[in-house]
C-alpha cells in the first residue's frame, strides 16, 4: 500500500493512502475534537467539531471524512477554528436539556470536556425546557435507558447498529425539535431486532444512552476500571470492569475500539451478563453434607475430609477409582494445577473437562490431519477472506463478535458466504448460498463438494503434491459421492452443492468456520477430517485469510486442553503413553506417573455405574445439566461414593456433592485464558471475592498438600513460569510478555513473537494427511414411534447451563424460558400453535416446554436450546459416542412431539 506525507501542526506525518486527516492526527498524538466519530463506522462529519484548516484550500475541512493527501499542511487549532467549535458546542448545549452535576457521565463526558475547553456559553442560544417524561422504545427495557434530553442526535448509535451489528434496530423518528432515536415504529426494544450488544451505549458521546442498572450507582469518573477478558464464549473479548470501590460491585462493563480481538464490540452476555459476580446466591463458605443436608464448615474441616476420603478410596480401590473434571471456565493456571493434582497426587489420568462435550472431535480430527488440533488462523483474518464456508456454527448466537467479522467480510469486502445449516440462522441473510442439509449428513455433503472440485480440476495440484499425502485413497472414496447421489442423502439440491464447491475452490482465500454442529456427532471426527480434506484439496491451509477454524465454546476451553486437562495428554499435548514424556513430567513433578490413558467425561459417568469410579472431584463443571441422557448422569452422581464440587454457585451438580468448596470467579482472580485463536491473554482481579472463597488453584494445592503431595506457589505468575518450563508451545509465555495484546501459541521461546496462523510452509505433522472418509448415518434415526430428528444448540441470550446468565435481569427479560422449534407444516399437522405447551419425547425421557413455530426449520426437524433446567433438552439427547473422540451425539436423536392438553 502506498503512503502519503503531510504536515499536521508542524509535525511530519507518514500514513497509508486512504487515511483521513483525523486518523493521521491521532497517529501522532494530535487530538482533534469530535462527537460523531468512531473508527468502526463510516465517518459522517455531522457534528462539525473536527473542522481543520488545510493550507491553500478555501474554507475549513471536516477532518474525519477528508483523506490526507501528499504535501498537505494542516492546522488543527487556531482562533478561527476555536470560535467555530465554540459556536457549534453552544448550539448543541441549547438542546442538551440536562444538568451535568446529576449525570452519571459527569467528568467522563466528551461534550462536557469540550464545553469546558472552549468555554462554551450554555445560555447563548437559550436553554430549552426539559421535555415531559413520556415512554420511549427503551422505557420497558431492563438493559438500556434512552434520555432524549441528553441526546445530541449525532447518529452514532444508529450508524453503529446498522454498519457494525447490521441489526438495523435503531433509526430516527420525528421531525425538528421532536426528533429522537427510536426503533422502527417505536416498538419495544426487546421486541425489535436489537440484540442487546450495548454498542449504542458505548458510542454515545453525551450519556443519552446508559445501562439501566448503572444509573445512580456511581459517576463514571469515580469508578475503578480493570481490564480483563470475558468469561463466556471462546472469542476472548477484552473488556473493562468498572467497579465502585465503596460497594465492591461491578457497575458497568465497557470495551475500547483498540482492544484485541473484539475491537470494542461486545455481545449481550459480555455487556449485561456480569450480574452473577456479586450475586447474593454466591457460595461464600465450605459446605459439608450431613444427613442429607448441607452444613457450613471451616476450610480446615473441608480440606481434611476431602483429602482423607480421596486417600482412603485410592488405597482401597486404586488410583483409577478416582476421576476429576477440570473446567473450561477456570484459568490456564487453575487447569494446570488441577491436572497435576490428579496425576501426581491422585495417581490417575482420569481427568477431563467439557471439551469432551463440544470439541473433542476437533482436537482428534485436526491433530490427525494437520498435527495440531486448534484453529489454524486468527479472528481478524476472517474479514479479509474471499470466501467463507460456515458449517455447523450458528455464529451470530454462539460467537456473536466473530459473526461481525463474517458480516464485514461480505458487506464491506465482497466475500462470498456459504452457510450449511438445517435452520435459517441469522447469517443466512448475508449468504450467497444456503445449504440446508439433513442433520448428521455432513460427511456426504463435504465429500460431494470434494468430488466436484476434483472432477472439475479446481484443486491445488502443487499443494497436494508437495504438502500432503493420501490423495489417491481419499479421491477414490470421494468419487462415489456425486452431487446427485448426495442430494438424496442430504436434501441439498445437486446444483447448490456444485455452486458451493466452485465458490470455495475458485476463491483466492477461503476460510472454513465450524463449531458444534460439526463436532457433536458419533461421526464428529470424520466430519472434521472431511473439512480438513476440503481445505487441503484447495491449498487453503498455511496461509493468511484461509484455514480450518473451529470456534471454541467456552472462554478457556482451548487453554484447558492446552494445559493437559485431558485423559491422554500432559500439558502441550504430550502423550501420557510416550515413555519419554512420562519421564519428563516425573522429573518435573517428583512423582511416579501412570502411563495409562484415563477415562473421558462420559466414560467416567458410565464407570460409576460399573462400580469402577468411586470418587469424583469436579471444578466448575455442571454435568447434571450439560451431559446427554441426563437421567443416566444424575443417577450416577447420586450413586458415586464421594463427590466434591468446587463452584461459585450451588449448581445442579453441586447439589449432589458431599463437599462443596467455594471459589473465586474470573473477576476476582489473576491468571490467563487462551481464546479460540490460541491467544493467551491476561485476566486481572477487579474486586474482592465474597466471604471465605478462595482461588481455585489455591484450593487444589491445599487438598493436594493434605493428601501428601505438597504444592505451593506464590501467585499465578509462578504457575505460568512452571507451565512454560514443561510445555513447548507455551515455552515463551510469561506475564511480562503477554501485555495487553496477548501472544498466540506456538510461542516456543522468549524471543518468539507468537504465531498468527499455523502450518506455514510445513504442517506440524510434516505432511498434511488426506483421509478417505465414508458417510455413516447417526446412531439413532427417526422411526414410526419417534418420527422427528431433534438437534440441540445454543441461543444468544443464555449460556450453557444458565448458572451465570440467569442472574441477569436484562437477559431474563428477553429469554426467560426454554422452547422447541418446529416447522410450520409440522405444527399444523399436530395441531400445535406458537406458545403452546408441548411434550418432547425420546427413548431416554420426556420434557415439557413451549412450542416456537417457525418457517426457519425443515419439516421433520426439531431444535431445542440446551440451557434450561426446566424441560432440559439433555434429558432427551443420546449418549452414543464418537469412537475416536468419545464425544456424545447431541446433534441428532429420534424424537416425538405432542401438544400438552391441560385439564
Amino acid at each position: 500500500m502506498s503512503e502519503v506525507y503531510l504536515e499536521i501542526d508542524g509535525k511530519k506525518v507518514r500514513v497509508p493512502e486512504g487515511t483521513t486527516i483525523l486518523e493521521a492526527a491521532s497517529s501522532v498524538g494530535v487530538d482533534i475534537p469530535q462527537l460523531c466519530y468512531d473508527p468502526r463506522v463510516r465517518p459522517m462529519g455531522s457534528c462539525r467539531l473536527c473542522v481543520v484548516q488545510v493550507e491553500s484550500q478555501a474554507g475549513l475541512a471536516i477532518s474525519c471524512n477528508t483523506e490526507a493527501a501528499e504535501g498537505m499542511k494542516v492546522t488543527t487549532e487556531n482562533e478561527e477554528i476555536a470560535a467555530i467549535r465554540k459556536t457549534i458546542l453552544e448550539l448543541i448545549l441549547s438542546e442538551h436539556r440536562v444538568a451535568c452535576t446529576s449525570c452519571d457521565k459527569d467528568g467522563a463526558c466528551k461534550l462536557q470536556d469540550y464545553a469546558y475547553r472552549y468555554q462554551a456559553d450554555e445560555e447563548r442560544f437559550g436553554r430549552a425546557a426539559r421535555r415531559d417524561a413520556r415512554p420511549n422504545y427503551a422505557s420497558d427495557s431492563e438493559a438500556i435507558v434512552y434520555d432524549r434530553d441528553k441526546c445530541i442526535l449525532c447518529g452514532l448509535c444508529v450508524q453503529y447498529c446498522e454498519e457494525v451489528l447490521m441489526a438495523e434496530a435503531l433509526t430516527f423518528a420525528g421531525r425538528l425539535g421532536d426528533m429522537q432515536v427510536s426503533t422502527a415504529f417505536g416498538i419495544d426494544l426487546f421486541k425489535s431486532s436489537c440484540v442487546l450488544c450495548g454498542g449504542c451505549i458505548a458510542v454515545c458521546p453525551s450519556g443519552a444512552m446508559v445501562e439501566r442498572a448503572a444509573i445512580g450507582k456511581g459517576r463514571e469518573k469515580d469508578l475503578i476500571k480493570t481490564r480483563t477478558v470475558c468469561a463466556y464464549c471462546g472469542v476472548g473479548c477484552q473488556l473493562d470492569l468498572s467497579v465502585d470501590s465503596k460497594t465492591n460491585k461491578i457497575v458497568k462493563v465497557t470495551s475500547e475500539p483498540d482492544y484485541i480481538p473484539n475491537k470494542g464490540n461486545l455481545c449481550v452476555k459480555g455487556k449485561f451478563g456480569m450480574d452473577f459476580v456479586g450475586h447474593e446466591d454466591r457460595l461464600t463458605t465450605p459446605l459439608i453434607k450431613r444427613n442429607g443436608n448441607f452444613e457450613q464448615a471451616t476450610w480446615e474441616e473441608a480440606i481434611k475430609l476431602v483429602a482423607e476420603r480421596l486417600n482412603n478410596i485410592k488405597t482401597e480401590f486404586g488410583p483409577d477409582s478416582i476421576g476429576g473434571f477440570s473446567s473450561a471456565k477456570c484459568t490456564n493456571e487453575d487447569n494446570y494445577i488441577f491436572q497435576k493434582f490428579m496425576r501426581a497426587a491422585g495417581g490417575t489420568n482420569n481427568v477431563d473437562h467439557c471439551a469432551r462435550l463440544c470439541h473433542a472431535s476437533t482436537v482428534a480430527g485436526l491433530a490427525r490431519a494437520f498435527g495440531s488440533g486448534a484453529m489454524t488462523n486468527s479472528i481478524d483474518e476472517i474479514k479479509h477472506a474471499k470466501c467463507i464456508f460456515v458449517i455447523g456454527s450458528n455464529t451470530s448466537e454462539a460467537h456473536p463478535v466473530i459473526a461481525l467479522y463474517i458480516k464485514e467480510a461480505v458487506v464491506r469486502n465482497g466475500a462470498k458466504l456459504i452457510v450449511a445449516d438445517p435452520r435459517d440462522i441469522e447469517l443466512v441473510r448475508f449468504a450467497r448460498l444456503h445449504l440446508r442439509q439433513r442433520p448428521g449428513s455432513d460427511v456426504a455433503l463435504i465429500n460431494a463438494m470434494c468430488n466436484v472440485i476434483i472432477n472439475e480440476n479446481l484443486l491445488d495440484k502443487d499443494f497436494i503434491e508437495q504438502r500432503t499425502e493420501g490423495f489417491e485413497q481419499m479421491a477414490g472414496v470421494v468419487a462415489e459421492y456425486t452431487p446427485e447421489k448426495v442430494a438424496e442423502i442430504t436434501s441439498v439440491p445437486a446444483e447448490l452443492i456444485c455452486e458451493a464447491a466452485r465458490d470455495y475452490a475458485k476463491s483466492e482465500t477461503a476460510s472454513i468456520i465450524f463449531s458444534m454442529g460439526i463436532t457433536q456427532h458419533t461421526t464428529g471426527t470424520d466430519n472434521v477430517l472431511s473439512l480438513a480434506n476440503l481445505a487441503m484439496l484447495t491449498g487453503n491451509v498455511g496461509k493468511e485469510f484461509a484455514g480450518v477454524n473451529p470456534l471454541r465454546g467456552q472462554n478457556n476451553v482451548q487453554g484447558a486442553c492446552d494445559l493437559g486437562a485431558l485423559p491422554n495428554v500432559y500439558p502441550g499435548y504430550q502423550s501420557v503413553e510416550e515413555p519419554a514424556k512420562g519421564e519428563k513430567f516425573e522429573k518435573a513433578w517428583g512423582r511416579k506417573l501412570s502411563a495409562k490413558t484415563g477415562l473421558t467425561v462420559i466414560e467416567m459417568i458410565h464407570a460409576i455405574e460399573e462400580g469402577k469410579i468411586k470418587a469424583l472431584y469436579m471444578m466448575g463443571e455442571n454435568p447434571a445439566l450439560s451431559d446427554p441422557n441426563l437421567n443416566r448422569t444424575r443417577a450416577a452422581l447420586e450413586k458415586v461414593d464421594f463427590l466434591v464440587s468446587q463452584e461459585i454457585f450451588l449448581s445442579e451438580t453441586a447439589q449432589f456433592a458431599d463437599v462443596v468448596l467455594p471459589s473465586f470467579c474470573f473477576a476476582e482472580k489473576d491468571g490467563t485464558f487462551t481464546n479460540t485463536e490460541r491467544r493467551i491473554q491476561r485476566i486481572h482481579k477487579a474486586l474482592k471475592a465474597p466471604g471465605e472463597t478462595r482461588d481455585d488453584w489455591q484450593i487444589i494445592c491445599d487438598v493436594s498438600t493434605a493428601m501428601g503431595y505438597p504444592m505451593q506457589y506464590e501467585d499465578a505468575a509462578e504457575i505460568m513460569d512452571e507451565i512454560a518450563s514443561v510445555t513447548p508451545i507455551y515455552g515463551g509465555i510469561s506475564y511480562d510478555r503477554i501485555g495487553s495484546v496477548g501472544l498466540q501459541w506456538p510461542c516456543p521461546d522468549k524471543n518468539h513473537p507468537g504465531t498468527k496462523y499455523l502450518h506455514k510452509g510445513r504442517f506440524t505433522r510434516g505432511k498434511g494427511k488426506l483421509h478417505a472418509i465414508k458417510f455413516q448415518e447417526p446412531a439413532e434415526l427417526p422411526d414410526k414411534e419417534f418420527p422427528f430428528v431433534l438437534s440441540t444448540g445454543r441461543q444468544l441470550y443464555q449460556f450453557h447451563t444458565c448458572t451465570l446468565t440467569r442472574k441477569s435481569k436484562s437477559i431474563q427479560q428477553v429469554s426467560p424460558t426454554g422452547y422447541v422449534e418446529l416447522a410450520t407444516d409440522d405444527a399444523e399437522r399436530y395441531g400445535i400453535s406458537d406458545g403452546d405447551s408441548v411434550q418432547v419425547i425420546s427413548r431416554r425421557g420426556t420434557v415439557t416446554t413451549l412450542a416456537r413455530v417457525t418457517p426457519g426449520i425443515g419439516r421433520g426437524w426439531l431444535f431445542m436450546p440446551f440451557h434450561f433446567a426446566e424441560g432440559p433438552a439433555n434429558m432427551l439427547t443420546n449418549d452414543a459416542l464418537d469412537p475416536i473422540a468419545k464425544i456424545p451425539e447431541f446433534k441428532v436423536c429420534a424424537a416425538a412431539i405432542k401438544k400438552l392438553v391441560i385439564g
